[in-house]
């Protein structure tokens, strides 16, 4: 359960701006049909920041619902305060998702300390294994591996690390913290190197999963060069939309809703699209082929 590839929803959206369930229940059912390890949800992909605590709880039970059992599922948790948190976790848990990835909050300008003892009393209000997004690069804030060190002994049930960043920085968090699952992101750059460094998995976008799963079963299998074959046929596209957070939004949604079939609607704020940037979209997508 704490390994492999697994693609974090995108928040579908309808022209008027409300969630698009039927687009987003399309979405999990491709997850459940093509090769993946588990499915995550509500992460910056899934644009968390505008979504309302009624809308996180729908793309929960969307996502139990469709997946009816058949692939592990992971929930990130998000919330200005533990009790938020909290509350969030348990509705996940009991709804049935496997893990939790906890999000630090909002206010980005507390010492470090305060985010440790945040997720120190978060984690005791939950049964679920946790992880933390210990991604600084895109939220602001993280621990030091020390302070992971620390958390791990404090609690039982923090088992699991969600990282971003280069290859080179998770093998140096991997030799930290040998006795956790280390899972990066960042839509899959540095994919085999990434597997080599120690990492136990990836959470990326629904654009390209299932051939970072090939690529992750050929690698797991002793197969490099069909890892990498695999690897080098996803990396244009994963180049082209993970520039930000913004633009992985902005097209990398754009290049599942082709290969899904259903149509793209941003909720504001949003980067907006370019002509240019949906022409690259669209081939991407071509490339990659339907997940429909």
């Amino acid at each position: 359960m704490f390994s492999g590839i697994y693609p974090i929803l995108y928040a579908f959206f309808d022209a008027a701006g409300a969630l698009d369930e039927a687009a987003m229940r399309r979405q999990i059912r491709a997850c459940v049909a093509h090769p993946c390890h588990g499915i995550a949800a509500l992460g910056l992909a899934t644009e968390v920041g505008k979504l309302s605590a009624d809308e996180k709880r729908r793309i929960i039970e969307w996502l139990v619902d469709e997946s009816a059992g058949r692939k592990p599922l992971a929930v990130t948790v998000s919330g200005d305060t533990v009790d938020e948190q909290a509350d969030l976790a348990a509705f996940a848990a009991s709804a049935g998702a496997q893990w939790l990835i906890l999000q630090p909050p909002r206010d980005r300008t507390q010492p470090e300390g305060f985010y440790f003892d945040f997720f120190a009393e978060v984690m005791a209000r939950t049964g679920l294994p946790c992880a933390i997004q210990n991604a600084p690069e895109y939220l602001g804030v993280g621990l030091t591996p020390a302070s992971i060190a620390r958390l791990a002994g404090l609690r039982a049930n923090f088992v699991l690390l969600k990282g971003e960043g280069p290859a080179v920085h998770m093998r140096a968090v991997i030799e930290a913290n040998p006795g956790m699952a280390v899972f990066n992101g960042r839509g899959g750059l540095e994919l085999t190197d990434n597997l080599r460094a120690g990492c136990a998995g990836m959470v990326i976008g629904v654009d390209s999963f299932d051939w970072q799963a090939r690529a992750f079963d050929a690698y797991r299998a002793g197969e490099q060069d069909g890892a990498e074959a695999a690897y080098r046929a996803l990396l244009p596209g994963v180049v082209f939309m993970m520039q930000s957070i913004d633009h992985l939004v902005c097209y990398g949604k754009r290049i599942a809703g082709h290969r899904l079939g259903v149509a793209v609607h941003d909720r504001a704020p949003a980067l907006a699209p370019t002509a240019f940037g949906l022409e690259c979209a669209a081939r991407f997508a071509h490339a990659l082929g339907p997940l429909a």
